[in-house]
């Protein structure tokens, strides 16, 4: 018959064994912790935090439009670049009622 003592862990590993489950819990919660304090810090003082990144897609009614909004938004230094995509056909609600459309679409990313 084994004697209880020949069951137990040898002493000192179960330190070993939750500094090692610390250590993994902070490897893998960096990530999002870091994102959530990026995403905090830009909602809480309006600015742009280096090292995020933003894509938006924006639908204009025609391309003049279209020019203008990616022209204003590279002037004020909101976006590196801005690509203007012709005759995007859009489907989308209004009234109630489904709608469809031509669109030209912009998509703009900050790095």
């Amino acid at each position: 018959m084994d004697r209880p003592e020949s069951r137990c862990p040898p002493p000192g590993s179960l330190r070993l064994v939750l500094t090692c489950l610390l250590i993994l819990t902070a490897v893998l919660t960096y990530p999002v912790l870091r994102t959530f304090s990026l995403w905090l810090h830009s909602s809480l003082t309006g600015s742009y935090v280096s090292g995020s990144y933003s894509i938006v897609f924006v639908n204009c009614p025609n391309e003049q439009i279209a020019r203008d909004i990616a022209r204003a938004i590279l002037d004020k230094k909101m976006a590196s670049s801005v690509n203007i995509l012709p005759k995007t056909s859009s489907l989308y609600f209004w009234k109630g009622e489904i709608e469809e459309g031509i669109e030209v679409s912009l998509v703009g990313a900050s790095f």
